[in-house]
């Protein structure tokens, strides 16, 4: 569960398009933040001017002014007051849907990366199958774009050439394994999971899925701009076909096609608010079971060509999904079928193919779904790629240059303290009995902590590179994570694993392994400085830290025991405490409009919003006891607190473009970052009484209104 809004809200789009991770949260910022000059104030909510303080001016950086908005009363609108002034000064740039200091940073990690991958790409000395020689030869059959216009779809004939080749059932089954191999995640999903129930143990996996757009819901809201994006992804598809070679009529005829097979795989779908229920994504059976609700699927034969091992039992996620399935097997046309294959192909390695496949794909995913105007630079999808493709064998290099021991000692240190302020919290909570809370303290006693960089590195031995044509890596790529996967099955879980790379700017909670992960992108400035005020860092990385620690106990992670394990621990009395205590949160962020029309989904976000006002209490918490009763230094005309809060604000920093806002509303488990700041903070008296607001600030939520989890 990310922390870090939309990457890119890749973690819609990995199946369907890109492969990336978001919410992985990207972009760059410079590697400190100026020293802040000494000011005189800001008009208080109260009305008044703040009053003189006394500047203990340290070396500590504090807040920049020039990051500030001051014709925004703080008790108005705390986004726009807090970074208005970083906003003025970075525009959206054209190849981005959204733009702000995570953004901004992730892009810094990526040019570290840059130069790493072009130092390896020069390396002639690198030994044949080292790390060294493969994040070289991926990175040059990249950025070989001559080699790639030349070889066009060429390296995919032998796989069209199999789908072509179905004639039954069996040969149907077929093909969809071999894509499957390759990580094409045609009609559905197959992988490796943890077991809900016995978190020790690796499972295989089927969900739902085959979409090739973000949700279910997109294909059937009736609203005019669902329906024109709709109208403008069946043109998308077509045009792909034409890229392929079909004759416009045949290619608009296949692109019909292809909708009309997704949207019966979407009717069958459960939302994205269904499916943030545990209980709605785990259905043990044993694969006998399966083949009773979905019978015309070979199933023992899909897993074997598939790549997995021998599978007695697995979790079958959906299983309305899979019976309907089942039925579209006998009632859509083997000839429809081969196209929805031939589509999902294509979607799935258009990155990687010819510029006019890129810019295709660019127009749909990115233009008319994201809103940006210019696609991102040749050595910024390659150095993503690699990224993505080996990122623990890229991440070695990335941490030698980028990430001390004495940072992550210093984040250690933070993490423990945040922890002890969520401890005792859970001792003091007035609205929970002694059972339950033992549980809560064994549960967050238990949280495996990993931060920067794995303990023992990926083996990328098995992934065969070559400076050949790309689309050949992305497919030896795509195989590689597919087997390295479903290898997992039947196997103790590897608790050492992990799930971002090293440069990531981002962080997650992972309710199964119980587990919090800082990689250390996000440990970086101006998220996180040594050199920093302590309120800025408790503020920005305490913030994520508390965040993520908070998913344990939200309305998702609160579902699983210390183990990792899908257990109810509550009373009775305590779960609807709990639940009525979340649901304040929802309808809070109901009432938050994305643009006319369009509101927050406060169901959707709950798991989200939760954490963001746990994770900011317990920072927040954390920061004050670090001081040990000694008084904190006002620094840039800035008390400690009006610095933690300013700094938390700043941390969201983001402008969305309005068709990324619309994504991110529709599909995105995260709110959108103002509303991570309005939200949260309205709810707690500690910054009203900061900046000195009013009870009928629009920055104070009503005492009647007032939502707190933890």
């Amino acid at each position: 569960m990310s922390r870090l809004r939309t990457a890119r809200l890749l973690s819609v789009l990995a199946m369907i398009a890109l492969g990336s991770l978001w919410p992985v949260k990207a972009e760059a910022q410079s590697a400190s933040r100026s020293p802040a000059a000494e000011h005189s104030g800001f008009a208080a909510c109260g009305g008044g001017a703040a009053p003189a303080r006394s500047s203990d001016e340290s070396a500590s950086r504090g807040i920049d002014p020039a990051d500030l908005d001051r014709s925004v009363s703080p008790c108005a609108d705390f986004y726009r007051f807090s970074e208005g002034g970083w906003e003025k000064r970075h525009p959206i740039p054209a190849d981005q849907p959204s733009w702000g200091v995570s953004e901004k940073l992730q892009e810094e990690e990526f040019e570290v990366l840059h130069q790493i991958l072009e130092e390896a790409a020069k390396d002639k000395s690198a030994a044949p199958g080292s790390n060294l020689q493969k994040i070289g030869d991926f990175y040059a059959g990249c950025m070989d774009q001559p080699q790639i216009e030349a070889a066009g779809v060429k390296p995919l004939e032998a796989e069209f050439a199999r789908i072509a080749a179905v004639k039954d059932i069996a040969t149907l089954e077929a093909a969809i394994a071999r894509l499957h191999q390759n990580g094409v995640d045609a009609v559905f999903s197959f992988h490796s999971n943890q077991d809900y129930k016995d978190s020790a143990q690796m499972i295989a996996e089927v969900d739902q899925g085959g979409l090739g757009l973000p949700d279910r819901d997109y294909y059937t809201r009736d609203d005019e701009k669902s329906k024109q994006l709709r109208a403008d992804y069946v043109a998308h598809v077509g045009n792909m076909f034409k890229l392929l070679g079909d004759a416009a009529r045949a290619a608009a005829a296949e692109a019909k096609t292809v909708v009309d097979i997704e949207t019966k795989l979407a009717k069958a779908s459960l939302t994205p608010v269904e499916l943030r229920d545990p209980d709605n994504r785990y259905h043990k059976m044993a694969v006998e079971q399966l083949r009773e609700t979905a019978p015309h699927f070979l199933w023992t034969d899909f897993f074997g060509a598939a790549g997995a091992p021998a599978i007695d039992n697995l979790n079958v996620a959906q299983p309305d999904f899979f019976k309907a399935f089942d039925a579209t097997l006998t009632s859509v046309p083997l000839e429809d079928w081969k196209v929805y294959l031939r589509w999902h192909l294509v979607l799935r390695l258009a990155p990687a193919l010819s510029s006019k496949f890129e810019s295709e794909n660019f127009d749909f995913y990115h233009r008319k779904l994201m809103g940006t105007s210019e696609m991102l630079p040749r050595w910024r999808r390659c150095v993503e790629a690699a990224d993505e493709n080996l990122g623990e064998a890229l991440g070695q290099y990335y941490v030698r240059r980028r990430f001390s021991p004495e940072a992550k000692a210093k984040v250690t240190e933070m993490v423990k303290n945040v922890i002890a302020a969520l401890r005792d919290d859970l001792k003091t909570l007035d609205w929970m009995t002694p059972a339950t809370r033992q549980k809560a303290l064994e549960k967050l006693d238990a949280i495996n902590i990993k931060v920067g960089y794995p303990d023992k590195w990926r083996d990328y031995s098995a992934f065969h590179v070559t400076r050949g044509a790309y689309v050949e890596n992305a497919l030896h790529g795509h195989a590689f994570a597919v087997a390295y996967n479903l290898a997992k099955i039947g196997k103790p879980v590897d608790r050492g694993e992990w799930d971002m790379t090293p440069p990531t700017v981002n962080a997650y909670y992972n309710p199964s392994l119980n587990e919090i992960v800082f990689p250390a992108g996000i440990l970086q400035p101006p998220l996180y400085d040594l050199q920093q005020d302590d309120a800025i860092n408790y503020a920005e990385t305490g913030g994520a830290i508390g965040h993520e620690m908070t998913h344990g106990f939200d309305d998702d992670g609160a579902r699983f025991d210390a183990q990792g394990n899908l257990k109810n621990w509550w009373t009775p009395e305590d779960l609807k405490n709990f639940q009525d205590r979340g649901e304040c949160i929802a309808r809070q962020f109901d009432e938050f409009e994305v643009e006319p029309g369009l509101r927050e989904n406060g169901k959707l976000e709950e798991g989200e919003s939760i954490a963001d006002l746990g994770g900011l209490l317990m920072a927040y918490a954390a920061y004050r006891k670090s001081l040990a009763g000694r008084p904190a230094p006002v620094i840039g005309g800035f008390t400690a607190d009006e610095r933690f809060f300013i700094a938390y604000a700043q941390s969201w920093t983001d402008e969305v473009r309005p068709e990324f806002a619309r994504l991110m509303a529709n599909s995105d488990e995260h709110p959108l970052p103002r509303f991570r700041v309005l939200g949260p903070l309205a709810n707690l008296p500690e910054f009203a009484a900061a900046f000195g607001c009013k009870p009928d600030s629009p920055m104070v939520r009503p005492a009647a209104k007032r939502c707190r989890v933890w």
